[in-house]
C-alpha cells in the first residue's frame, strides 16, 4: 500500500517528494532479500574503499583488490584461523635437574599499542599487518589512519569504530603537529611506517623506553644477469616498478647489469609499458597518480638528476606522471650476482642499507637477505614469511616483522615460566650451603648397554703370544 501511495511521486524529484521515493526504492528492494547474504555486506564495505581510494589515487580497482583487500583479508583469516594455536604456551626443554618440572613460554599482550598507518597502503598496512595482528593479541589499540590519503582516512575513521569495541579501541585523526603531541603519552608499542614520522615516533620512545616497529623501505637494487629471459624480466619490472604508480617501499629502485644487456633491456621496458598502459597513459585507466603535492615535486626532482632514457610529461594540477620514466645514471660493468650485492652495499654503505634485493637469474645463485628470485613484491603475498627487517646497519633500517604469526610475535611479549613439583626439597638441597667439592658438576650420562657389555672388567686377560688363552675362573 505504501508502495501505492508513492506512485504519483515517481515523475516528481522535488525535495516534498524526496522522502516517498526513497521509501519506494527502499520498501521494493527489502522483500527481494538482496540486502540479507553476506556477500552483500562485504560489497558495500569493499565499493567504498574503491571510491575512497579512487579519489586519492585514481587506483584501479583491481589493484586494490589484490594490494589492499584481498591480502588484508588472507591475513586476517589466516590469523582466525590459527590464533587458538599461537596462544598456546610452548612447552621447552629441560636439564637432568628440571626434568620433574614444567617450564614453558607464555605470551603476554604489551597493554596499550599505537598504530600509525602509512599513507601508499592504507588499508592493508593499518588493518591487516600491524593493526589486524595488535588486535587478537589482546592489546588495546589506537589507530592513526594517514593523514595525506584524506578519502581513506575519512573512510576508516567513520566504518572501522562501528566494528570494534570502543572502551579497547579508539581512532584518531591528526596531521603531524597532532602526532608529536600524542606521541608525548606512555604507549606501550609503536608502529608506524614512515621515515619521517619515524624518527619523532623513536624520539618520543626513547623517552619512556617504548618498543617500536618501523616499517621504512629503503632502495632496492635488481640484479639482470646476462642469462636470463629479457623480455619476461621487462615485464614483471615494469609491473612491480610502477603498480601504485610507484609509491610501494619494495619496489625495484634500479637495475645492476652489464653494458650488453642493459642494450637490450631499454627497448624492451619500453616496450612493456605500452603493452601495459598504452601509448597515451594519461587515458589509460590502470595507471594511477601521486598522492599529494610533496610526492609529486619528488618524482620531478629525480628526473632531472640523471638522463631519462623515457621522457614524458607531468600535470603538476592532478599529480600525473602521464609517461613512464626511466632515468640512467653512472654505472658499471656487473656479470655476477654477488658482484651486484657488493657494488650495491657499497653504493649505500653512506645511507640507508638495500631493504630488498631482486635478481633476474637462470642459476641457482641465492643472495643473502630478504630477496626475490624471477620476480618482484610477489612474497609479501605470503603469510608464511615474515615482511620487514632489513640489514640491521646505519640509514632507514626496519625494525621487526610481521605476517602471519611473526605479527602475532611481533606484538606479544614472550615471558618464560618455570613451574617446579612440590616434595622435591631433597634436590633443592644440593644447591644450599655449606656448599662441598664438585657439587656443582653435573653426573655423568648413564652408560649404554652396549658399552657396559664390552667394558674391560667384563674381558678375560690376554695371554702372552704361543700360549692358549686362559679361561676365566668359575663364578
Amino acid at each position: 500500500r505504501q508502495i501505492e501511495a508513492c506512485q504519483g511521486c515517481l515523475h516528481d524529484t522535488t525535495l516534498h517528494n524526496a522522502d516517498c521515493l526513497q521509501r519506494l526504492c527502499l520498501w521494493a528492494a527489502w522483500p527481494s532479500g538482496r540486502t540479507r547474504p553476506l556477500e552483500y555486506h562485504t560489497a558495500q564495505l569493499e565499493q567504498d574503499i574503491l571510491e575512497a581510494t579512487a579519489l586519492d589515487m585514481h587506483k584501479p580497482s583491481f589493484e586494490v583488490k589484490l594490494s589492499e583487500i584481498s591480502i588484508c583479508r588472507r591475513e586476517l583469516n589466516h590469523m582466525l584461523n590459527n590464533l587458538g594455536a599461537w596462544m598456546k604456551d610452548e612447552n621447552e626443554d629441560k636439564n637432568w635437574a628440571m626434568q620433574l618440572d614444567s617450564a614453558f613460554i607464555c605470551k603476554d599482550p604489551y597493554g596499550v599499542v599505537l598504530i600509525i598507518g602509512p599513507w601508499n597502503y592504507p588499508i592493508y598496512l593499518l588493518l591487516g599487518g600491524d593493526g589486524g595482528g595488535s588486535c587478537p593479541t589482546g592489546n588495546c589499540v589506537v589507530l592513526k589512519p594517514s593523514e595525506i590519503s584524506r578519502n581513506m582516512e575519512r573512510l576508516v575513521a567513520e566504518a572501522l569504530l562501528s566494528y570494534l569495541n570502543k572502551d579497547c579501541f579508539t581512532m584518531v585523526t591528526a596531521g603531524r603537529e597532532e602526532i608529536t603531541r600524542l606521541l608525548e603519552n606512555k604507549f606501550d608499542y609503536i608502529f608506524t611506517g614512515s621515515p619521517s614520522v619515524g624518527r619523532i615516533a623513536m624520539t618520543a620512545a626513547a623517552k619512556h623506553l617504548t618498543p617500536v616497529m618501523l616499517e621504512l623501505g629503503g632502495k632496492n637494487p635488481c640484479y639482470i644477469s646476462d642469462t636470463c629471459d629479457v623480455q619476461n624480466v621487462a615485464l614483471w619490472v615494469v609491473w612491480g616498478h610502477f603498480i601504485n604508480t610507484g609509491q610501494t617501499c619494495i619496489a625495484p629502485d634500479y637495475v645492476l647489469c652489464s653494458v650488453e644487456m642493459q642494450e637490450k633491456l631499454m627497448p624492451a621496458l619500453h616496450e612493456a609499458t605500452t603493452e601495459f598502459y598504452g601509448s597515451e597513459l594519461h587515458n589509460s585507466p590502470d595507471f594511477a597518480c601521486t598522492v599529494r603535492d610533496k610526492q609529486f615535486k619528488c618524482v620531478q626532482a629525480l628526473l632531472s638528476s640523471g638522463r631519462v632514457a623515457i621522457r614524458g610529461e607531468a600535470d603538476e594540477k592532478e599529480c600525473y606522471i602521464r609517461e613512464s620514466t626511466a632515468s640512467m645514471g653512472a654505472g658499471g660493468r656487473c656479470h655476477h650476482l654477488h658482484q651486484c650485492l657488493r657494488m650495491a652495499a657499497d653504493r649505500h654503505s653512506m645511507s640507508s642499507p638495500p631493504a630488498r634485493r631482486w635478481a633476474a637469474t637462470s642459476t641457482s645463485q641465492r643472495p643473502q637477505g630478504q630477496c626475490g628470485g624471477n620476480d618482484v613484491i610477489t612474497h609479501m603475498m605470503l603469510t608464511s614469511l615474515p615482511f620487514g627487517g632489513s640489514v640491521p646497519r646505519s640509514g632507514h633500517s626496519d625494525t621487526g616483522l610481521y605476517h602471519g604469526r611473526f605479527t602475532f610475535e611481533t606484538f606479544s611479549h614472550l615471558r618464560s615460566a618455570l613451574l617446579r613439583a612440590d616434595g622435591r626439597e631433597a634436590l633443592n638441597s644440593l644447591r644450599y650451603p655449606p656448599y662441598a667439592p664438585h657439587r656443582h658438576e653435573e653426573p655423568p650420562p648413564p652408560a649404554r648397554r652396549s658399552e657396559s657389555r664390552l667394558s674391560k672388567r667384563s674381558l678375560p686377560p690376554l695371554s702372552p703370544p704361543g700360549q692358549s688363552p686362559r679361561r676365566p675362573a668359575a663364578l
